[in-house]
């Protein structure tokens, strides 16, 4: 059954996104080569606990880190540890944070250093699927708007696009109804919907340079492309409201602020 959310709600979970937003600063200052993920994950952890919130990730379903810290071929899911990030690396932070009960969701791919230019490409145009996407967000629009911003600019750009993992609703529970799948199928079509507001949604596009297939490695958690090329990774927590789309995650809350600060 899909929540919608009153605005006293959305004003809990846009607490939740302000302290996402301060750990994304925080990353930004921390990505270098020569820190292992594992200490992302602790200083992250710190900062969200002394804001007042809690990470939604720690614990959730046994997963044993408060971020997923995924690295290049890695997609989504992967395990905080002593892995070194190197220059060229692309780092992806998944983070969730409950304030009060209520979730915020969010994802930023990260440049380590100078990347390759075909995956700062990558990086950039995953980022505008996300913003594409949410120019859709507002009342009488559908699902299927949605999904297809996402798959026209990774079709359009050759990218593999993942299929397998796909956003969200979200309120008290981290994953709630509907699905927002990043791609249209028959079985979306189906269950398309026409956005309403007071509808809070995580978006995540997810684009491979490769193939768009994938695998899980034997921790059970960390999702790799199934022929081991780049991965990149944006997700979003956003309000629909009877103006547009309100982005919980962005300190402007507005489609304009960059999200994608490599460069090539």
């Amino acid at each position: 059954m899909i929540s919608y959310k009153s605005q006293r709600e959305i004003d809990k979970m846009r607490a939740a996104g302000r302290i996402i937003i301060q750990v994304f600063d925080l990353v930004g200052e921390l990505v270098r080569p020569g820190i292992t993920t594992g200490e992302i994950d602790a200083r992250v952890e710190e900062l969200i606990r002394s804001e007042g919130g809690k990470p939604s990730f720690k614990g959730y379903h046994g997963f044993p880190g408060s971020i997923c810290a995924s690295v290049n071929d890695e997609v989504v899911h992967g395990i905080p540890s002593d892995r070194v990030l190197k220059e060229g690396d692309l780092f992806t932070i998944d983070v969730g944070v409950i304030v009060r009960g209520y979730h915020g969701d969010a994802a930023r791919s990260f440049a380590v250093g100078g990347v390759p230019d075909e995956v700062a490409r990558l990086a950039e145009v995953t980022a505008q699927a996300l913003n594409d996407a949410i120019g859709n967000c507002r009342p009488t629009k559908r699902l299927t708007d949605i999904a297809l911003a996402v798959e026209t600019q990774g079709r359009d750009h050759g990218y593999g696009v993942v299929e397998q993992y796909v956003g969200h609703g979200i309120g008290t529970q981290l994953h709630e109804e509907p699905q927002v799948p990043n791609y249209v199928s028959d079985e979306l079509k189906k269950r398309d919907l026409v956005l309403k507001a007071g509808l809070v949604i995580a978006i995540e596009p997810m684009f491979n340079l490769g193939t768009a297939a994938t695998k899980t490695l034997e921790d059970d958690w960390t999702v790799v492309t199934a022929d081991g090329c780049c991965s990149a990774h944006f997700e979003d927590t956003i309000a629909i409201t009877a103006d547009g789309p309100e982005i919980l995650t962005r300190p402007e809350a507005q489609l304009d602020h960059r999200i994608w600060t490599g460069s090539h």
